[in-house]
């Protein structure tokens, strides 16, 4: 019988939670909160222009917030209304802004497998540093635990840090393989990040680097990776 010590019974219970919730932190506005908004906040849900045009030129506050947090920002984004976004972004709304649960639009985009999105983000002004979410991660960690590989890609282009750790104690690399599922985007998201630079030996709170974690799940692809990338 295996015997697990409590560190790694509380890890096994987070990998649980995380897998079968990737996304619940984030909180989209809810078809009652868009029935409720007024004003910018309204506008940017519907994707009404002139209803953010008029408004901004006659001196409305571009980063008004809802009961969440979100600005009007952040509500194109969950809505995917571009041409909102880039007018806000035009008006000088706070493209690093942070909602209650501290996710930024960049964020929402990775999580979001949004290219279009993200690049929006980025010409807007938004960081790829920011540390965001509750796990006080960044938009790479998030898209590398989804295995969102052209994401991670264009964020490593924009400076993410490779090798920041969420309070989790886990890297984008580690969320790749412990988080991933061990196919194709994982892979690639693996490569995208090994083929940067990201640091090979950084482990867990229980000691397990990317190679070790690849090969107790045997994901065989990724620790042919890692190794060929010279992991030990």
């Amino acid at each position: 019988m295996w015997y697990f010590g409590p560190s790694r019974i509380a890890a096994a219970c987070i990998v649980f939670f995380l897998e079968i919730g990737a996304t619940q932190a984030q909180i989209p506005p809810s078809t009652s909160e868009l029935a409720g908004y007024k004003g910018l906040l309204e506008a940017a849900a519907k994707g009404d222009i002139l209803g953010v045009a008029v408004p901004l030129a006659t001196g409305a506050d571009p980063n008004v917030r809802d009961r969440e947090g979100r600005t009007p920002l952040h509500v194109a984004a969950y809505q995917k209304q571009y041409g909102i976004m880039r007018a806000l972004l035009a008006a000088h709304a706070d493209p690093n802004a942070l909602e209650n649960q501290r996710y930024d639009i960049l964020t929402i985009a990775a999580v979001a497998d949004d290219i279009e999105m993200l690049k929006i983000a980025l010409q807007g002004g938004c960081s790829a540093k920011n540390i965001t979410s509750p796990y006080r991660g960044t938009a790479l960690i998030a898209a590398a635990h989804l295995g969102h590989a052209e994401i991670v890609q264009e964020l490593i282009k924009a400076g993410a840090p490779l090798d920041h750790v969420n309070n989790l104690g886990w890297t984008a690399l580690i969320e790749a393989v412990m988080l991933g599922d061990g196919g194709k985007s994982h892979q690639e998201t693996v490569k995208a990040l090994v083929s940067a630079g990201a640091k090979l030996d950084i482990a867990d709170r229980n000691g397990q680097t990317p190679l070790m974690l690849a090969k107790n799940k045997k994901y065989n692809e990724i620790a042919a990776i890692l190794e060929a990338a010279g992991a030990k």
